[in-house]
């Protein structure tokens, strides 16, 4: 069982560098570097992932994970991962600064033109 919570970790740690290029040490790091890009569930099913890794390094304790759950948060987490779109993420990202900027130098312009027309000059 332990070596099925490691291959979906590095499963998931290998998509989560390739989908949302997040690198880290472990999972745990990335998912918190991550953060808010990721889904409440999906982030709820990385907690029970990391936690699992942690559980089943121990033999005894290692029994008491529950392989269906773990596999369903892996499948989970694999299916939104592997619908992201790198090259989308990053358009969206440029978009929004563009935008940012542009509603600046709007509300520069309008405030520019209050001063004008409060002063006589228009």
């Amino acid at each position: 069982m332990a070596q099925d919570v490691a291959t979906y970790i590095s499963e998931i740690r290998i998509l989560m560098e390739k989908q949302l290029r997040v690198k880290g040490r472990d999972l745990q790091q990335q998912t918190r570097r991550a953060g808010r890009r990721l889904p409440r569930k999906v982030r709820r099913d990385l907690a029970l992932l990391i936690k699992s890794e942690k559980i089943g390094q121990n033999p005894k304790l290692s029994r008491m994970l529950d392989n269906e759950k773990l596999r369903k948060a892996h499948a989970n987490i694999v299916q939104h991962l592997e619908k992201l779109d790198p090259r989308e993420a990053l358009f969206n990202m440029i978009l929004g600064i563009v935008a940012s900027i542009a509603l600046m130098l709007i509300v520069v312009f309008v405030v520019l033109l209050y001063v004008l027309v409060k002063r006589g000059y228009v």
